[in-house]
């Protein structure tokens, strides 16, 4: 959090500022109109969290919380106004649980998932607990109100440790009576109020009408492409894990969305030409890529490609640079373009653009 010397309204200018000149002088373009950002709760906003664990013998103690800046170093933290107080309140309690622990010194992250109705610990264990350990790990889980996951080895291992049948952990975006279920070690965003506005303002862009054919590309959990269904669109949501795409479709069974919904596995960092024409043409297209954007397939999109486009992105920079392709070579017009503050205190800018082609 770099930016706490900041009051809410110089943040969102000062991030504002970071895309105009990202597109400006990456990008050498210039959005018809800037749209106001969309902020929100400023303090208490995270659901989600990574939390390094050190046990450092130095100190004689256990550390729980996030890396110094640009150090390894764990930073010697008891509370984080950015993560709900319930949640924040827990750092001191899991610096004792982990340090009354056998493997104290074999459990190097704890990873925060945090819902409505059900807040979830993940526990990397890198050896097998005790009796003892368990029994300490269930007390606290009761005592707390959490639920605890194990993660033995990659993402794929992590399990429900306590209480047994604990709920599934999912978010609701109420405007498109959608329910989205998700696992705690599966990419959600990490502000759910923002979440919300930043879909409402997505789908006013794209503006999906029944029939169209539309894709949303890096769908992930489909926190997009159910929203676009809703609409009586037909959508395709791409993505390169199977383990999400696996979960969207469950999503999209679960909303009763199956019928305009299909979901592919592709890497979209890899495609080429003619599997993106095998695709099929679409009206309209969402892409909301990770932080190294989404060079390679907009390349790909060429002179017939759709007619709009809605990127939604986490760094100015990329879609600065991926903007540039599609105004000067594929010849779109960059409507409109915002920020989103998602990670309000910290430098991360979110931010989405609109793309028509005339």
């Amino acid at each position: 959090c770099s930016l706490q010397h900041m009051d809410l309204r110089t943040q969102v200018a000062a991030k504002q500022r970071v895309l105009e000149d990202n597109l400006r002088h990456i990008g050498k373009v210039q959005p018809e109109l800037m749209m106001p950002a969309i902020h929100g709760p400023d303090w208490g906003y995270r659901h989600r969290a990574r939390l390094t664990v050190r046990n450092v013998l130095k100190k004689g103690t256990v550390l729980v919380g996030f890396h110094e800046k640009r150090s390894s170093y764990v930073a010697d933290m008891t509370a984080c106004e950015v993560l709900p107080k319930r949640m924040s309140r827990l750092l001191p309690l899991l610096r004792e649980l982990v340090g009354s622990l056998s493997i104290h010194d074999r459990l190097p992250q704890i990873e925060i998932a945090l819902t409505d109705g059900n807040d979830v610990l993940v526990l990397r264990n890198l050896e097998s607990l005790t009796p003892e350990d368990e029994q300490r790990i269930r007390h606290f889980a009761d005592a707390q109100g959490v639920s605890i996951w194990l993660q033995p080895a990659g993402p794929d291992t992590a399990h429900p440790f306590h209480p047994p049948g604990a709920e599934t952990l999912s978010y609701t975006l109420p405007e498109f009576d959608v329910r989205v279920s998700f696992k705690p070690t599966d990419f959600t965003q990490v502000n759910h109020s923002i979440n919300r506005v930043l879909v409402r303002r997505a789908l006013g862009l794209l503006d999906p009408r029944p029939g169209e054919r539309i894709a949303d590309l890096f769908c992930g959990l489909g926190n997009f492409t159910l929203p676009i269904a809703r609409s009586g669109a037909q959508v395709t949501g791409i993505e390169g894990a199977m383990g999400l795409i696996s979960r969207a479709e469950e999503n999209a069974k679960n909303n009763d969305l199956s019928r305009n919904t299909r979901f592919l596995v592709m890497d979209l960092f890899r495609i080429d030409t003619a599997q993106w024409r095998a695709l099929g043409p679409f009206d309209k297209l969402l892409i909301d890529p990770p932080r190294d954007g989404a060079m390679e397939l907009v390349k790909l999109i060429g002179a017939d490609g759709p007619k709009r486009i809605v990127y939604v992105s986490c760094n100015p920079a990329t879609l600065a640079r991926d903007a540039e392709v599609l105004v000067a070579v594929h010849g779109y017009t960059l409507k409109a373009a915002g920020i989103v503050n998602m990670f309000p205190h910290t430098a991360h800018v979110e931010s989405i653009a609109w793309f028509e082609k005339e």
